[in-house]
């Protein structure tokens, strides 16, 4: 489990929701800052979500776990639909938050240390939160592990950003660095700012459509159906080979 002194996202979810001002600092390890979309996004009602994000939700079905919940947002949507929704969150913080807004079943849990007995039909990984992937290689244990608590006609919802459509010169440069380095183009090492709080560096993976295709080989998922969207975003409807 992080430490309260880590839990730089969880703490600004938290005091967004209890009216107070709130952002996010991203520090890449190349020494460039920006300001997220931030805590105001976690709270955003389905009205206001991406095309893809509405439309992809449909796709949901049964028992459904929402890994990286943040603020419960896409869980209380579907609680709403009376669907049976698991939520998981490595922030503390985050996960008081998604309690108080209603989330009737969340937990404290990584994505790598996902523990559960019963079976699920929807995987949610909305909100770019493909990205916690990290890299090609934990991509792949997770996704097998996703196998093993999934039930046959399983789904994973995956919402990404595809890295390559920047027109950012410093961003460019980045992931030319990367692929010199061995690494995927659009997998970043960051680590978010708050007051003082700060988490510890961590990978996050922007992969584009043709990248989430080579990283699902040999895992028993491959892509269904993608869902373009505004700017570079697009959700994939994931489904068991």
């Amino acid at each position: 489990m992080i430490k309260a002194f880590q839990d730089a996202c969880g703490e600004a979810i938290y005091d967004y929701y209890k009216g107070k001002l709130s952002f996010e600092i991203i520090e890449r390890d190349d020494g460039f800052f920006d300001v997220s979309g931030g805590p105001e996004l976690y709270f955003s009602e389905p009205e206001n979500w991406l095309i893809d994000q509405k439309k992809s939700m449909k796709y949901a079905h049964g028992k459904v776990l929402d890994i990286g919940a943040g603020a419960g947002r896409f869980s209380l949507y579907l609680q709403k639909k009376d669907f049976d929704v698991t939520a998981v969150d490595i922030s503390p913080k985050a996960v008081e938050t998604c309690r108080l807004r209603g989330v009737k079943k969340v937990f404290v849990m990584p994505i790598e240390k996902l523990d559960f007995q019963n079976k699920f039909d929807t995987v949610l990984l909305q909100g770019n939160n493909f990205g916690l992937m990290k890299n090609l290689r934990n991509a792949k244990k997770i996704l097998k592990k996703l196998l093993k608590i999934t039930n046959e006609k399983a789904v994973i919802i995956a919402q990404s950003a595809d890295p390559h459509t920047t027109i950012d010169d410093d961003y460019i440069l980045y992931q030319k660095n990367n692929v010199k380095n061995g690494r995927m183009p659009g997998q970043i090492k960051i680590r978010v700012r708050y007051k003082k709080l700060a988490t510890g560096w961590f990978d996050f993976l922007y992969v584009s459509k043709s990248e989430m295709s080579e990283i699902l080989k040999d895992t028993g998922w491959k892509i269904n159906k993608i869902i373009d969207s505004e700017f570079a975003s697009y959700t994939a409807i994931i489904k068991k080979i």
